[in-house]
C-alpha cells in the first residue's frame, strides 16, 4: 500500500467528504472511492459507512485513521530532516488561519514562500478560532494565525502585529461624518456585536464599560464577514479591526471612523506546539510571517 493511499484516506477524514478530500490530493472523486475501497479490500475491513449522510468511520475505520495519521506525521517529519541535509526547504507546512487573517493577503504570502521554495508547498485551512486552537493542540496543523494568542503549557506564541480598531457603520449612519468617536457616543445606539464566547468581543465590552457606554446590542456573529454585510444594509454599528475593512471602505460601502479609545487594538500571532521540532520549511515560512512587508 503506497503512502499516497494513506495521505488521500488521511485527506476524506479530515475533510469529511470524498470530493474535498479527492480535490486536496489531486484526484477524481471516482478514484478516490476506488483507492478507499482497495484499502479496505486490502485490510478486510470496512472503514467508511458509507450508507450514513455524511459518512461516518467505524471503530475500525478510526482506529486507523489515528495510526495513519500519526505515520504520515513521521514521514513528513523524516523527509524534512533529509531534505534538510542538503540544505532545500521543503515538504508541506500546513497552517490554520481565522477566516479575517484576509484570504488575499495570505494567497500573497503563500505565493512568495512557494517561489522563494519551490520544493516545499503550503496546506491552508481557514476555521473557527477555537477549531485553529484545536488543529494546532492536536497536531493536525504546524501553525495557526490567531487574534489574541494565549501561551500555554502546550502553545508557544509568536507575536505579529496589532490592529488598531475602527467605528465602522454604512455611509448615511449619523457618526459617519465624524472624525473621532468617544465610547460615550455609542451609549445607546443599535451595535453589532461579536459573538460573546470570542476574545474580540470580550475586548470590546471591556472598552466601552470602561467609558460607561451601553450600545444596543442587536446582533451577534462569529465573524467579521457576516458583521460587514449587517452593517452594509443598516443594521447598525460595529467596532472592528481597520485591516478587515479597507475593502469596503475604499468601494465607499462602509465609513471607518478613528477610536478615540487607543487601547483597543487586535493582537495577531502565530501559535504552534511548544514542545515540537519545527522543521525547516515551517521556520522559513514563520520567517516570512514576521517580515515588515507580510503585515
Amino acid at each position: 500500500m503506497n503512502l499516497d493511499a494513506l495521505n488521500l484516506y488521511c485527506e476524506i477524514v479530515r475533510l469529511q467528504s470524498f470530493s474535498r478530500g479527492a480535490r486536496a490530493c489531486g484526484i477524481t472523486q471516482s478514484a478516490a472511492s476506488q483507492a478507499v475501497a482497495q484499502l479496505e479490500a486490502h485490510l478486510d475491513v470496512i472503514l467508511i459507512d458509507r450508507t450514513k449522510r455524511p459518512f461516518a468511520l467505524t471503530a475500525e475505520g478510526h482506529t486507523y485513521y489515528e495510526g495513519v495519521r500519526k505515520l504520515m506525521l513521521d514521514y513528513e517529519k523524516v523527509a524534512a530532516e533529509v531534505r534538510s541535509t542538503r540544505t532545500q526547504v521543503g515538504g508541506t507546512v500546513r497552517v490554520a488561519a481565522i477566516y479575517s487573517i484576509g484570504l488575499h493577503v495570505m494567497a500573497r504570502h503563500v505565493q512568495q514562500f512557494i517561489s522563494k521554495y519551490p520544493q516545499a508547498n503550503i496546506r491552508l485551512e481557514y476555521l473557527h478560532p477555537n477549531k485553529v486552537v484545536d488543529a494546532v493542540t492536536e497536531e493536525e496543523a504546524d501553525l495557526g494565525l490567531i487574534s489574541y494568542p494565549t501561551p500555554s503549557r502546550t502553545l508557544a506564541v509568536v507575536p505579529l502585529r496589532s490592529e488598531r480598531m475602527v467605528l465602522v457603520c454604512p455611509p448615511a449612519h449619523a457618526l459617519a461624518s465624524r472624525k473621532l468617536i468617544e465610547a460615550h457616543d455609542l451609549d445607546g445606539a443599535n451595535f453589532v456585536a461579536f459573538a460573546p464566547d470570542l476574545s474580540i468581543r470580550k475586548a470590546v465590552d471591556r472598552s466601552l464599560r470602561q467609558g460607561k457606554a451601553k450600545p444596543n446590542v442587536v446582533m451577534e456573529f462569529d465573524n467579521i464577514e457576516t458583521i460587514k454585510q449587517a452593517l452594509e444594509v443598516g443594521t447598525g454599528v460595529a467596532i472592528l479591526p481597520e485591516p478587515t475593512v479597507q475593502k469596503e471602505v475604499n468601494l465607499g460601502s462602509l465609513v471607518a471612523v478613528p477610536l478615540a479609545m487607543q487601547e483597543l487594538v487586535r493582537p495577531i500571532g502565530i501559535i504552534h506546539r511548544r514542545l515540537k521540532r519545527l522543521t525547516p520549511a515551517v521556520r522559513k515560512f514563520m520567517d516570512l510571517l514576521k517580515e515588515p512587508s507580510a503585515t
